[in-house]
């Protein structure tokens, strides 16, 4: 089990952390996902076949692009 954090700055509600956790939670292999709109981090627990690739190219897909 791989567990990353990611900065994430388009965080800013409620609204993003729960398109974000329902979008990364449809990926096969996410275990969890934990958002803070207040840090702007988040939070992602996967196995294989997910992997950081997969999940930061959607992220990317629904507008919360990781920082640089």
């Amino acid at each position: 089990m791989t567990t990353v954090t990611y900065s994430v700055p388009n965080i800013s509600c409620g609204h993003c952390v729960r398109t974000i956790q329902t979008e990364l939670s449809d990926v096969v292999g996410v275990q969890s996902v934990n958002a803070d709109p207040d840090t702007k981090k988040v939070e992602i627990v996967f196995d294989a076949p997910a992997s950081e690739e997969k999940i930061k190219a959607l992220l990317v897909l629904i507008d919360y692009p990781v920082a640089a």
